[in-house]
């Protein structure tokens, strides 16, 4: 990985919120709807809408399902759509909690690895899992299922009943309508790609 691929810890230049408030206008919806509809609070999505608050994967993916729109229309401007799609690193952009993050808010660095197939069936994420205690663990979950190659570092992945730890090289496969969480283990950031299908 390019280390000099900067954090874009604050995301204001995707203007992911204002893109969420777009979608939203465009089927009509208010935020109290659009509440309803994903089971958040209207505050978090009025955060969110802001620029306030940072999106957890699963988070974008229960907006783009109910606002009808596939998760790279978060992170790009509309595009033709195109059969073969290419992401160059410069076109990369990183999503990571401010310093001073809101309780819930996303706990480790991703960045979509495809962002102009709208129609998609899976969203390709490369995902940087921060080392953190266990109470320090944010627990989500979404409808569909999820892949992760551990790329480097010791990653572990909890469930309510159920605790891994993976090494570089291996993988999951699991259901991700139930609890789960990730940390990087051994005081180190452990590095992923994750690729999530949601129905």
């Amino acid at each position: 990985m390019n280390q000099e691929h900067e954090v874009d810890s604050s995301f204001e230049g995707l203007k992911i919120g204002s893109k969420v408030r777009e979608a939203r206008e465009k089927k009509s919806l208010t935020l109290q709807d659009l509440a309803a509809r994903t089971g958040m609070t209207r505050d978090s999505l009025e955060q969110i809408e802001a620029g306030e608050l940072v999106p957890p994967v699963a988070t974008l993916l229960k907006l783009a399902r109910v606002l009808g729109v596939g998760m790279a229309r978060f992170f790009e401007d509309e595009q033709p759509v195109a059969r073969v799609s290419i992401t160059r690193l410069a076109d990369r952009h990183k999503i990571a909690r401010r310093p001073h993050h809101h309780e819930g808010e996303v706990d480790y660095i991703y960045e979509a690895l495809e962002t102009r197939k709208p129609e998609k069936h899976m969203e390709p994420l490369f995902v940087e899992f921060r080392p953190l205690e266990t109470g320090d663990m944010v627990f989500t979950c979404h409808d569909g299922e999820e892949f992760v190659y551990v790329l480097e570092g010791r990653l572990e992945f909890r469930t309510d009943d159920r605790v891994e730890a993976l090494s570089p090289g291996e993988a999951l496969y699991f259901d991700s309508d139930q609890n789960h969480s990730f940390r990087g283990l051994d005081g180190r950031p452990a590095r992923a790609i994750v690729v999530v299908w949601g129905p």
